[in-house]
């Protein structure tokens, strides 16, 4: 397990040595063999962080925005339950999947598991083979719903995509950060994740969670997606409109127009 702070923060380094690009499974458990034997069985496919309670467990997922988290019910100090509430209240890790572990496979504890916002429950003991499907289930499905939702994110308002409330509120602020900024060519991920109270790296894993896109993509895409709309409207050169969305040159607008929409700006204009 990475080294912590006796606060329960990640200490200095630990960000650094996770690949930002790695699948994170987030194993929040009290019990050090339960943790070895999850981690075993996982680790050839994702990469595994660790923590031994449920203080401990929030304050990584919080630094680290896993893809999943993992969770015992029974721990001291913050149980899964507690757990779950404050990952489901906080915006940078509201998104994660949550699969509960306990011995307890009563009907009453996977309703509160269920009703808190449990994405799974796994009764222990547990055999491998199903962990690994449960664990691989879980991301595939949010791979497929982060495909359809950045077809659609630019075309629909967010509470049009069936996503839960906490990210329907997200992701209308991130849009509406972007959208009040296009035309400053400083603006980037930087002054996004500062604009809804992130660090750069969690907003990404957060907009890659959700979207399965980095900021400076989606911030691209619409400024793209409004220069669009200006050249169908007529209402300037391909050069006022490169400078009106926010890029430096027209040459680096004219490439980025073309990737998308396969012609160029002055095309387009003349298309439409």
């Amino acid at each position: 397990m990475q080294q912590t702070e006796r606060n329960g923060a990640p200490a200095a380094g630990d960000l650094e040595a996770v690949d930002e690009d790695a699948t994170i499974v987030l194993v929040v458990e009290d019990n050090a063999d339960m943790r070895a034997y999850i981690r075993a069985h996982l680790e050839d496919t994702y990469h595994i962080e660790e923590a031994e309670d449920g203080v401990v467990g929030l304050e990584r997922a919080k630094a680290l925005v896993p893809d999943l988290v993992l969770s015992d019910v029974m721990m001291p100090e913050l149980d899964g339950f507690g757990l779950l509430a404050a990952l489901r209240a906080d915006a940078r890790t509201s998104h994660i999947p949550v699969v509960l572990l306990t011995a307890k496979a009563d009907a009453e504890s996977k309703i509160v598991g269920l009703e808190t916002g449990a994405d799974d429950y796994l009764a222990k003991p547990f055999n491998a083979e199903v962990l690994r499907a449960r664990v691989r289930n879980l991301i595939e499905q949010r791979r497929r719903l982060r495909a359809t939702y950045s077809r659609e994110v630019l075309m629909r308002s967010p509470d049009e995509l069936g996503l839960p409330s906490a990210e329907v509120v997200f992701l209308t602020r991130v849009k509406a950060d972007i959208e009040a900024r296009l035309d400053q060519t400083w603006f980037g991920v930087d002054a996004l994740a500062s604009e809804v109270g992130m660090s750069p790296r969690q907003l990404r894993r957060k907009l890659e969670g959700l979207l399965g896109e980095r900021p400076n993509e989606l911030i691209r895409r619409m400024r793209l997606q409004r220069a669009a709309v200006l050249l169908r409207e007529k209402v300037g050169l391909v050069k006022e409109v490169a400078y009106a969305v926010g890029f430096k040159s027209e040459s680096h607008f004219h490439k980025a127009f073309r990737e998308v929409y396969g012609v160029t700006p002055s095309a387009y204009a003349r298309e439409q």
